[in-house]
Parts: C-alpha cells; sequence; structure tokens
C-alpha cells in the first residue's frame, strides 16, 4: 500500500491507530484520502453513506468531504496515504 501510494503522489502515507470506541464526528481535511484497513473495524459516514469497514477494506475521501469515523470494540488500525490532487 505505502509503496504504491507514494508512487502515485502520496505526500505521505501513515499509520493510524484508533482506540475501542472512540468516536470522530463531522471532520473535514485538506487533502484527499485513500486508506487500507489492516486490524479491528470502523464506519465511515460520508456523503450520506455508512460504509463498514474491516481488514482488507478500502476508503477514499475527497477532500474537504465532510465525514464521521467510528471504531468497534477493538479499535482499528489502517493505512492512510494524504494526497494533495
Amino acid at each position: 500500500f505505502r509503496r504504491r501510494e507514494l508512487a502515485h503522489g502520496a505526500a505521505e502515507v501513515v499509520e493510524r491507530r484508533w482506540p475501542p470506541e472512540q468516536k470522530v464526528e463531522n471532520q473535514t481535511h485538506a487533502f484527499e484520502v485513500d486508506g487500507l484497513v489492516v486490524d479491528g473495524e470502523m464506519w465511515l459516514t460520508c456523503g450520506g453513506e455508512r460504509r463498514h469497514l474491516r481488514p482488507g477494506s478500502t476508503f477514499h475521501i475527497a477532500r474537504g468531504a465532510a465525514h464521521d469515523e467510528s471504531y468497534g470494540p477493538k479499535g482499528a488500525r489502517y493505512w492512510v496515504a494524504r494526497h494533495s490532487r
């Protein structure tokens, strides 16, 4: 994931870890995000669509898109690539 995203112009690729039952509501980013869940589970709500993401799931969040995140009973770990495109 890291190698591919950097080759496709990602400014950075970082690992994110979230604790169990964490909720992050109504946030935006000044960059686009492509992500890959590697452990745990999360729910991502963006553009009125709520997705349940598990290991192997990928996601994309457009620059400036408001979204909510919530994490399962074991939390979650995922890789995220930040793009300025």
